[in-house]
């Protein structure tokens, strides 16, 4: 089978279950956004010097694919979706990335106030991945704000895995020696 299928031609695409949506839909945004950040995280974690940082982004990388997952899914088919085995986004997840904020946090990482992109490659690219984070948060709010997310958990995840990304840039800054002072 080819990857050119050619069903997407008309401006539709496909969602799980056979479900046939707009490309302009908001759920293909949100979930195409976080498609865009797992994407910026692999780049990340291509550029990375520390082992620390690549490992960590791959199982964060890992899990994304679960809130891609989550957010791909009509809320109708939710219940397919988790009997069929699924993973849906859960408060562990998301305490994963608090212990990971408070482990980085502990090894006196210099930051203070607003930092400016770019001191070394891999923390510009994370904070890149930052930025598309935000803008996931805003789409997946967006789908809950018009009834269409059931699982408020993929905010609270995407909202602190930004404020992960920011600290991993400035702990790779500080580790490099170039913390912007």
């Amino acid at each position: 089978m080819s990857i050119a299928t050619k069903t997407g031609d008309g401006g539709t695409t496909g969602l799980m279950y056979g479900r046939r949506v707009p490309k302009t839909h908001p759920r293909v945004e949100a979930c195409g956004t976080v498609d865009e950040l797992n994407s910026a995280l692999g780049l990340a974690r291509a550029t990375a010097t520390e082992k620390f940082v690549s490992e960590n982004l791959f199982w964060i990388q890992k899990s994304l694919v679960d809130v891609m997952g989550e957010v791909g899914v009509l809320t109708e088919d939710l219940p397919r979706y988790q009997k069929d085995g699924y993973s849906l986004v859960t408060p562990e997840m998301t305490a994963q990335l608090d212990a990971l904020v408070k482990e980085i946090e502990s090894q006196n990482v210099n930051f203070k106030g607003w930092a400016t992109p770019g001191a070394t490659a891999n923390s510009a690219v994370m904070d890149v991945a930052r930025t598309i984070c935000r803008r996931a948060e805003r789409r997946v709010c967006a789908l809950k704000e018009a009834g269409e997310l059931k699982n408020a958990e993929i905010i609270i995840y995407l909202n602190r895995l930004s404020d992960l990304l920011w600290l991993f840039a400035r702990w790779v800054e500080t580790k490099n020696g170039s913390a912007e002072k």
